[in-house]
């Protein structure tokens, strides 16, 4: 086996420090994604909303246009500036975030998140093709899964300071601070991000060629399968990042800072080893045998479900949060592995617009049908179960990550022969 240095380039210096502001707006994408969640009962309380009109909130208000506007935004980002755009992207959620804590009625609030959603439609998928760009295949799935870190580090940091801020001060507060923040980091993004240049001979997707690219992945079936298989997992989990902290306040009686500290520490410490621990597998067997892109995720989705339902089934704390901890982790293990498979299913010049393809799916099963279903099925076992309708909702829709975990195992028969291979030079 080949061990020299050129085998393996190491990334220039400049490429960890455009991840690292990669990184840095990805976790303010999730903190002003998901802060609502931390919020919902101080919410609840102030605006006397209903479960299924906070799920409506968390879900179908920012998939909606999430989803929508992830396709024409990535082809925008392929055809100029990828950084551009995610500048852009940066500037117009974390503006609307602010917006939110002004909002006083339900409809009010269901624009700004549109907004919210808007903005958050650009930033993901030329996130994933500028790290693609920006770094050689060996090290693309560490450094997808680094960049996937945004994931539950901006979780576990809106729960931990959503709730500090909103139990000092007030729900409000919270948005339009965690709103500034993000417009403070847009000239500093702008200023030291710059797109590599294309590899030769690549050509951007025009709108006209839009209608060719979505086809060309769309005929992989190991495209269709993780997908789909990754939405199921994301409807459960968003759902659960959404209503946990709502669970822990109705059913075990946590105060809001409470539940927001031991959320976020399940979060960041969880989360966080789960998504480096799936990059870093993701390259070093995936080199092997591609098939393990999608078995990583299948394994961990066949472990998740059921350590899911033994830490919500008990009543006593602690062990509650060390139930949970493994399958926090395992339930984000597979952004690494399937986020750089969808990378390798197009050549280098379509990859936003394949990202964006995935993240459509993704996000409209996942956001737009995971937190509204948990609080739908709340609000009808609410006769029967009391305080405790969340937790059987939240225990209810587990049973997707067994679905999610076959679909995957389906997609590993088909990954290597979907395959496109790196170009020469």
């Amino acid at each position: 086996m080949t061990t020299d240095a050129s085998a393996h380039p190491r990334p220039a210096p400049r490429a960890n420090v455009v991840l690292g502001l990669l990184l840095l707006a990805y976790i303010f994408n999730f903190l002003d994604r998901q802060i609502l969640g931390i919020l919902l009962e101080p919410i609840k309380a102030d605006l006397n909303f209903s479960d299924s009109e906070l799920g409506v909130l968390t879900g179908p208000a920012f998939a909606l246009v999430y989803s929508l506007c992830g396709i024409p935004l990535a082809l925008l980002a392929d055809r100029t500036s990828r950084s551009g755009v995610i500048t852009a992207a940066l500037a117009a959620w974390s503006g609307f975030t602010a917006l939110c804590g002004t909002a006083t009625g339900f409809w009010q609030l269901f624009l700004f998140r549109l907004g919210v959603g808007l903005g958050e439609a650009g930033g993901v998928a030329p996130s994933y093709a500028l790290v693609a760009d920006t770094f050689p295949a060996q090290r693309r799935g560490r450094a997808l899964a680094i960049f996937s870190l945004g994931v539950p580090i901006g979780l576990g940091l809106g729960a931990i300071l959503g709730s500090w801020i909103a139990a000092t001060f007030s729900w409000r507060t919270a948005f339009v601070a965690m709103g500034v923040a993000g417009l403070i980091l847009a000239p500093i993004f702008k200023y030291v991000v710059r797109d590599p240049p294309r590899a030769p001979g690549t050509t951007a997707p025009s709108l006209r060629a839009l209608g060719a690219t979505f086809p060309a992945v769309a005929r992989k079936r190991s495209f269709w399968l993780m997908a789909f298989g990754a939405s199921l997992s994301s409807l459960v989990g968003y759902g659960l990042a959404t209503w946990v902290a709502s669970i822990l306040i109705r059913s075990y009686g946590m105060t809001l800072m409470g539940a927001g500290q031991f959320l976020g520490s399940l979060l960041l410490i969880g989360g966080s080893a789960g998504v480096f621990m799936g990059g870093w597998l993701a390259d070093r067997l995936g080199s092997r045998n591609r098939r393990w892109y999608a078995w990583l995720p299948a394994i961990a989705w066949l472990v998740t479900a059921p350590l899911y339902a033994a830490g919500l089934l008990v009543d006593n704390l602690v062990l509650v949060w060390a139930l949970l901890l493994v399958p926090n982790a395992l339930n984000i293990l597979w952004l690494g592995p399937i986020t750089t498979a969808v990378q390798h299913l197009v050549e280098p010049s379509k990859r936003a617009t394949a990202s964006g393809s995935f993240l459509l799916i993704n996000n409209l099963i996942g956001l737009g049908v995971g937190p509204l279903l948990i609080g739908a099925i709340s609000d009808q076992l609410k006769s029967s179960y009391g305080v405790d309708s969340l937790r059987v909702a939240a225990l209810a829709v587990l049973a997707f990550y067994l679905v999610a975990a076959l679909l995957l195992f389906l997609a590993s028969r088909t990954i290597e022969r979907d395959w496109v291979e790196e170009p020469a030079g």
